[in-house]
């Protein structure tokens, strides 16, 4: 039997947030992803990331660009009120 060890790790609370849920969409969990990260660290004896990080911006979903154009080509419905924009929607 292996035995186990606990590692403890300080992170930002957002940075730790926005990883997690990065992670659950590839149905890892932090404590699988860090195992995994480890593993191929000892598989390759190199770190398993690449530091030609070019930071992006977000880009626009086509629904978001097709709302936008709407927007700009007139093509929108207005409310005078909450009540009236709620009534349309149910």
């Amino acid at each position: 039997m292996m035995s186990t060890t606990n590692f403890s790790v300080r992170l930002d609370e957002n940075l730790r947030v926005e990883a997690t849920q990065i992670l659950a969409s590839y149905g890892l969990s932090p404590t699988q992803a860090i195992k995994l990260f480890f593993n191929q660290v000892v598989a390759t004896h190199k770190v398993p990331l690449s530091f030609d990080y070019q930071a992006t911006e977000k880009q626009p979903t086509a629904k978001l660009l097709g709302a936008i154009a709407e927007l700009e080509n007139g093509e929108t419905t207005t409310y005078e009120t909450l009540d009236e924009f709620v009534k349309a929607f149910k």
